[in-house]
């Protein structure tokens, strides 16, 4: 049984968690006296990004200068070479070329601070997106049953006491994401004008969202409710006066007005509240190209430019907290080599990630892409995984947040990093 202590003690997990109509009224009233400046010493946040559906990697950083894949990609291929009657790809090396969609990632390639992952993805081969996304959010790629994901481990193993705020780990879902869930502080914000937060998932909120506020609050001494759960109530406070329709991000941003660009553009808001954030996830959508993936325009295009835009309109607002934001996204697998019959690919293996931050070893494509011949390719059809998503999660977490405890973070994991961050 959860005490009333305990519960305050946790963190405003469940404060929004039971049902939809904003903050109850006595919680109201219990922080109607705090104050609400510099709450929090700020700190390392990491964001991370899920391309739900499959990105393929090869057409986002394509190695250009492989002839196998023209061959294999006929209608699909795209080239580097200029004065074309297309857009060319954006020559990063000589080697890979970027998207022309993605053109907004050009500069912070150009500046060192933008690193790309080829080859990554998951040692365990399964192509059944459900499975494969179940297996990168825990962490744990042999192990269907583990109960916790590895952003949950993370803010865990953050080194401090997670209890001081309820906005320690937060995702902008309308449900709680695979990634966060376990007995540490996290919780999902659909939208910060609402509130609506979802703890499907996270065991100890859905523990503490089981009592109701009034059987846990009653008989609460005022002096409990100050000395215990002041960082909380005061981080309700906060949500409570955000007015997000008029929220003006610097630099004269303006973020895409897509579900991607809406999510960065209220994790841009809670960083500069200082709630305590330091783990924040958002997702994007759509990237399963079977039918009609197209070239410079079309389907793929659309998506890589919207996720371009929207990380470097979030990164753009954050100019005064660049030092201490990194941006990591990930996918589940990528896609076959050889374009199909409908003019798209199917589901593959490898893809690659972007990784956007100060503390990032950038200007390079990190891992290994072998010429695209038949022998080298996974089951005969597609790109290898030639770097487990573990090897770079790990360092991110390890170098960007000051984690140094890979056995919990990644439990059965015992490989390197890849040397994709400074240090």
């Amino acid at each position: 049984m959860t005490s009333r202590r305990g519960f305050i003690k946790a963190g405003g997990l469940a404060l929004f968690g039971i049902g939809l109509g904003g903050i109850p009224g006595f919680l109201t009233d219990a922080v109607a006296g705090t104050t609400t400046p510099g709450l929090f010493k700020r700190k390392k946040i990491l964001v991370c990004i899920f391309q739900r559906g499959a990105m393929d990697g090869l057409m986002a950083v394509t190695p250009f200068t492989d002839q196998y894949l023209k061959a294999a990609r006929p209608t699909l291929f795209m080239s580097a070479a200029q004065g074309g009657k297309n857009k060319p790809l954006i020559d990063l090396d000589g080697k890979f070329g970027l998207h022309p969609a993605m053109s907004a990632f050009e500069p912070m390639f150009r500046e060192k601070r933008m690193a790309i992952v080829h080859g990554i993805g998951s040692p365990n081969n399964t192509r059944s997106h459900f499975d494969a996304q179940d297996f990168m959010e825990s962490g744990t790629p042999f192990k269907k049953g583990t109960e916790s994901g590895w952003l949950n481990r993370a803010v865990g193993l953050l080194g401090h006491d997670a209890a001081t705020t309820p906005f320690q780990g937060v995702s902008l879902t309308s449900s709680l994401p695979r990634s966060f869930y376990g007995d540490h502080p996290a919780v999902a914000i659909r939208n910060l004008a609402d509130f609506n937060i979802q703890l499907r998932g996270n065991q100890a909120g859905a523990t503490m969202a089981a009592k109701s506020f009034e059987d846990l609050y009653d008989q609460t001494s005022s002096g409990l409710l100050k000395n215990t759960g002041k960082e909380s109530f005061d981080a309700i406070k906060m949500l409570q006066k955000i007015d997000s329709k008029s929220y003006t991000p610097e630099n004269n941003v303006v973020y895409p007005n897509t579900a991607l660009g809406n999510s960065l553009k209220q994790i841009a808001q809670l960083i500069k509240m200082d709630v305590g954030m330091e783990v924040a996830f958002a997702e994007s959508g759509g990237w399963d190209t079977h039918f009609n993936q197209g070239t410079e325009n079309g389907i793929f295009a659309r998506n890589v430019n919207d996720l371009s835009s929207c990380i470097m309109a979030f990164w753009n607002d954050m100019a005064r907290y660049q030092d201490d934001v990194t941006v990591m996204t990930m996918t589940e697998f990528g896609r076959t080599v050889a374009q199909n019959g409908t003019g798209g690919t199917d589901h593959g293996r490898a893809s690659c990630n972007f990784i956007l931050g100060n503390d990032v070893n950038g200007g390079l494509v990190h891992g290994t892409v072998n010429p695209l011949s038949k022998e080298n390719l996974e089951d005969g059809r597609d790109l290898a995984v030639t770097t487990d998503f573990r090897s770079v999660f790990s360092e991110v977490a390890d170098r960007h947040l000051g984690i140094h405890n890979d056995k919990i973070l990644f439990p059965d994991w015992n490989g390197k990093q890849i040397g994709v961050m400074k240090g």
